[in-house]
């Protein structure tokens, strides 16, 4: 198998961190937390945690330039995500929603239309706690990777 998963970790919640060490655990597919602080990861030789740069977005960078086509970055990042599209690179939301080259450009849209909302003063609230039903959205969008990746 040569795809690999790449995480976004700076965001990403422990529980969805929890499922990708099983995974990886399970198949053997090598798995990378790339993110800003060092981050503790199980002692798998296939798991690894990458610690880059202070800065914005130097983990973002750091993915795009590491992650090939077929591979699996997992974000909530959007304009991240359109970067990887364009890379033949599948991006996955924590809460389960892969990403897809039609849908993504409306999604910067509304990304960019709520940050000129919050930059003008109004505010537009966070997204709503993470809840099981996301988590199985998540886990069962990851197991559809695993399977398609594992048979190449």
């Amino acid at each position: 198998m040569s795809a690999s998963i790449w995480v976004d970790a700076d965001a990403c919640p422990v529980v969805i961190r929890e499922i990708l060490f099983k995974a990886a655990r399970r198949t053997a597919v090598p798995l990378t937390l790339v993110a800003n602080q060092s981050l503790p990861v199980p002692g798998d030789a296939n798991i690894r945690s990458l610690q880059v740069s202070a800065g914005f977005d130097e983990a973002d960078h750091e993915i795009v330039r590491r992650a090939q086509a077929g591979d699996l970055v997992i974000t909530s990042d959007i304009p991240l995500a359109d970067e990887l599209l364009a890379k033949d690179v599948l991006a996955l939301s924590p809460r389960g929603e892969l990403f897809s080259k039609s849908s993504i450009k409306a999604k910067l849209g509304m990304r960019d239309f709520m940050e000129t909302l919050r930059g003008s003063g109004i505010h537009t609230g966070g997204p709503d706690a993470m809840n099981a039903s996301d988590r199985q959205a998540f886990a069962n969008q990851l197991d559809r990777w695993l399977t398609r990746a594992l048979k190449r």
